[in-house]
């Protein structure tokens, strides 16, 4: 999986507190945005994480290339609709010698990881066959399977992105989901340590589960200082 933060607003801490500054302000936004100290913006946007007032956060924004990751992946993904995407086209990219994502719990049972292995060369013998009988790749992708691995772009605001780590960094996420949101946090946390510095699972970031009966009890073992 690669995991890579390619454009975010330019100092997204600053229009955060911009935004939030400007509803009780007389003066307008580029002015604020000159003015503010660090101090004042830091200060500011502690407040209003603290408080949930998020919707200033929305007016930030940060893309990502993602690659090397599965259909079963994009599937759950794209379910986060605040967002923008745009991904490698299986019509129009012929899938001849297709990657594949091999689960951990395959890859760590040998008969598994060799049963598996095999269905992936016999679906890449039948979608070559089917083009080479004058099927159109749009048409020959329907025997591809969700292992198959994909590219994607995804652009979300803060706030979106706030509420996916709260979901998907939490152990209870698929696995491979919670891997690129745990890599996604780590982009986003260099550029605005501030707006993210609190985001993860809610066991973390505001001391409930909201998984009720399925929790995986990770909230009964943090302490105080786990949280902070």
């Amino acid at each position: 999986m690669k995991v890579k933060l390619i454009n975010h607003t330019p100092e997204p801490e600053r229009a955060v507190a911009m935004a939030a500054r400007l509803c009780y302000s007389p003066v307008g936004a580029a002015q604020l945005a000159e003015t503010m100290s660090d101090e004042q913006i830091q200060r500011l946007v502690a407040k209003i994480i603290s408080l949930g007032h998020l919707s200033t956060l929305e007016h930030v924004t940060f893309t990502f290339a993602i690659e090397g990751v599965s259909r079963v992946l994009t599937h759950q993904l794209v379910r986060h609709r605040i967002a923008s995407y745009s991904q490698q086209s299986q019509r129009y990219v012929k899938e001849h010698d297709f990657e594949y994502i091999l689960p951990p719990t395959i890859s760590a049972n040998p008969a598994a990881k060799e049963k598996f292995a095999a269905l992936m060369e016999t679906i890449r013998g039948v979608y070559d066959e089917l083009v080479a009988l004058g099927v159109h790749q749009e048409d020959a992708r329907y025997v591809l399977p969700n292992a198959t691995e994909t590219k994607i772009v995804v652009t979300m605001n803060a706030r979106s992105l706030l509420h996916f780590f709260q979901l998907r960094c939490c152990s209870r996420a698929q696995w491979e989901i919670r891997r690129l949101a745990e890599a996604m946090l780590a982009e986003v946390r260099q550029v605005a340590p501030l707006l993210f510095a609190k985001a993860g699972p809610t066991c973390v970031t505001a001391g409930y589960c909201s998984e009720g009966e399925m929790s995986c009890g990770r909230l009964g073992r943090l302490t105080q200082k786990d949280r902070e």
